[in-house]
């Protein structure tokens, strides 16, 4: 379970990190040009690298590196665990920048090369962990799971991690209002838990009472409702912030894909067979 998991998680955040490269993380970037205009307004911030990196985790759960602080200037220290948008964990603060030289080119190089570094390393941390989850079900299923089916098991996953919780909390662009963050944690999590325990009776019921109940379970946190921050705005136009989460929803949808098929993969070569 482990080495399938293992294989299956590191190959997934290598596939994703390069497609983060050319989709979500150039809107990213130019999101914090309108970020930085916006000197001495309220800025949403994830949590700080030791270097002064911040990173930014969409409704999928993988991290992306935001910047390092603004118009050249270093960031902000904050604990990498309060990362996160769009219901992760994550939070909001005012600051205001002071005048100061922006950094020389070859610092921005810099600046780069480690968010790519801390980004790749972040989805292959969160690649082994979502593969734990997938190729336990797949023990808890106790039946052969062939590729084709672990496609199926890793859109289940892009339900319940993405679909779900984006549709109350999208992810959302450097510079963009939300909501308070211990709220947007409780709701995310209640709204994962629910599509998970939702979408099992759906499939794996026999009662179609329970079937019923599998939906209504789903329902009940959307029925409540998100939370949402009292005022509607910030520095990125919504033009750019619709992009991003379209963009980033799709890069999540290829994720679970590959992680379902590469789990279904590793699982069906490495699962003991009734004879071990």
């Amino acid at each position: 379970m482990f080495l399938a998991a293992i294989a299956a998680g590191l190959l997934a955040g290598l596939l994703i990190t390069a497609v983060q490269t050319i989709t979500t993380t150039p809107i990213i970037l130019h999101a914090e040009t309108y970020e930085k205009a916006g000197d001495g307004k309220a800025h949403k911030h994830g949590g700080l690298l030791p270097d002064g990196g911040l990173v930014r985790t969409n409704t999928n759960g993988l991290i992306q590196l935001a910047h390092a602080g603004h118009g050249g200037k270093p960031g902000h220290m904050h604990p990498l665990a309060d990362a996160g948008h769009g219901g992760k964990p994550g939070h909001t603060h005012q600051h205001a920048h002071g005048t100061g030289a922006k950094s020389s080119g070859s610092a921005e190089i810099g600046g780069g090369l480690e968010r790519l570094f801390y980004t790749g390393l972040a989805n292959l941390i969160m690649g082994v962990g979502f593969a734990l989850l997938l190729i336990a079900c797949f023990a808890l299923y106790g039946k052969p799971v062939t590729p084709r089916q672990g496609v199926l098991w890793g859109l289940a996953g892009f339900a319940v991690f993405t679909l779900a919780p984006g549709l109350g909390l999208p992810p959302e662009v450097p510079g963009s209002m939300a909501a308070d963050v211990t709220a947007r944690q409780i709701w995310w999590a209640g709204a994962a838990v629910a599509a998970a325990v939702g979408l099992w009776l759906m499939v794996f019921a026999r009662q179609h009472a329970l079937k019923v109940l599998g939906v209504v379970v789903i329902a009940v946190p959307h029925i409540i409702g998100a939370p949402q921050p009292a005022e509607i705005g910030g520095d990125v136009p919504p033009e750019l912030a619709g992009h991003f989460a379209a963009a980033s929803i799709v890069v999540s949808a290829i994720f679970w894909a590959s992680l379902g098929w590469l789990g279904g993969t590793f699982w069906q070569r490495l699962a003991p067979s009734d004879t071990d």
